[in-house]
C-alpha cells in the first residue's frame, strides 16, 4: 500500500516568532501548574488556573473543545499516560505522579507542552521514571538541532534517539500509538513524530518545521487501554507513567524549543539557535 502524502505546514521567521509567544504562554502556565501541585489539590482546581491564566493572558485553551474535549489540560495521574480529563472528584495525594499537557493558542499559533511533577514525597524510582522522560525528550531534541546544523537531519532521527535514550537507562516501556506531531496553525499538523524508529528516515530537518516532540514511558508495559470516556489512556498493566513535550522549531543553525522559557539553552547550548538566545 503507498503511504499518504504529508501536508507539512513549513513556518516563516515570522511566524515562528508568534509561534514563541504562544510557547511561552503555555510555559508560564505550566510553571504555575507546577507550583500548585500539592496533596490535597484536584485536577479540577489545576484546570480552573490554567484557564484562567491562558485567558488572561488573551489566549485560547488549544484542548478545550477539541473534538469535544472539555477542559483546558490533560492530567494524567500515575497509571494514567494521556488525556486524562480534570475532576473534581480525582484529589492528588502525596506519592502521586501527574503529567500536566497544556496547549494554547495566542494569535492564530499553537504552542504545546507537557511536564511531569510529583505530589509531595514520592518514591525514587518514579522520580527517575520522570527524568528518563525528560533525558529522552532533550535527546531527541538534540538530534533535531544536530540534524538541522548538519543539513542531512531526518524525522526518524529524532525517534532513534528518544528511544536510544530510554533503552539505556533500563526496562522501561515505550508507549506506542501516541506520540509528537507538526503543530502550528493547527495544534496536530503532519508529520507524526514517533518514539521509536530507525534513523535517517521521513521528511528532511529543514528550516520553518516545527514539531512537539513528546515521549511516553512507563514502569512496566508499552501497552495501553483507553478508558470509556473516550479520552484517558492508561496503561494495560497498571504501571505508572510518565509524558513530557516540547513544541521546537527548526532553524538553519539548530533549534528553538519555543515552550521553553530560555529557548532550550540550558539542555542544549550552542545546539539552540542564535536568533532565539537574541529574542529570549
Amino acid at each position: 500500500m503507498r503511504s499518504r502524502t504529508l501536508d507539512i505546514q513549513y513556518k516563516t521567521p515570522e511566524q515562528v516568532e508568534k509561534m514563541r509567544a504562544a510557547g511561552l504562554l503555555v510555559a508560564s502556565t505550566l510553571e504555575l501548574l507546577r507550583k500548585a501541585v500539592a496533596p490535597g489539590v484536584s485536577t479540577a482546581d489545576l484546570d480552573a488556573l490554567a484557564e484562567e491564566h491562558i485567558r488572561a493572558a488573551g489566549g485560547v485553551p488549544s484542548f478545550k473543545g477539541y473534538y469535544g474535549y472539555p477542559a483546558t489540560i490533560c492530567t494524567s495521574v500515575n497509571e494514567q499516560v494521556v488525556h486524562a480529563i480534570p475532576s473534581s472528584r480525582q484529589i492528588l495525594r502525596p506519592g502521586d505522579l501527574i503529567s500536566i499537557d497544556c496547549g494554547a493558542i495566542l494569535d492564530g499559533w499553537h504552542g504545546d507542552s507537557a511536564i511531569t511533577v510529583p505530589v509531595g514525597e514520592v518514591r525514587p524510582e518514579l522520580l527517575r521514571l520522570a527524568r528518563v522522560a525528560e533525558d529522552a525528550m532533550w535527546a531527541g531534541i538534540a538530534a533535531a538541532a544536530r540534524g538541522a546544523i548538519s543539513g542531512r537531519g531526518r524525522l526518524t532521527d529524532i525517534s532513534h534517539a528518544v528511544a536510544h535514550e530510554i533503552r539505556k537507562a533500563g526496562r522501561y516501556g515505550i508507549v506506542q500509538g501516541y506520540g509528537g506531531h507538526g503543530i502550528g496553525t493547527e495544534m496536530h499538523q503532519d508529520p507524526d513524530v514517533p518514539n521509536v524508529g530507525r534513523p535517517g528516515k521521513g521528511p528532511r530537518l529543514v528550516p520553518g518545521l516545527v514539531l512537539a516532540i513528546e515521549p511516553m514511558i512507563t514502569m512496566g508495559s508499552r501497552y495501553t487501554v483507553e478508558l470509556d470516556d473516550g479520552w484517558t489512556v492508561v496503561t494495560r498493566d497498571g504501571s505508572i507513567a510518565a509524558h513530557v513535550e516540547h513544541t521546537v522549531a527548526i532553524c538553519p543553525d539548530g533549534v528553538w524549543v519555543l515552550t521553553a522559557s530560555d529557548g532550550g539553552r540550558e539542555r542544549l547550548g550552542d545546539l539552540v539557535t542564535a536568533r532565539a538566545a537574541a529574542v529570549t
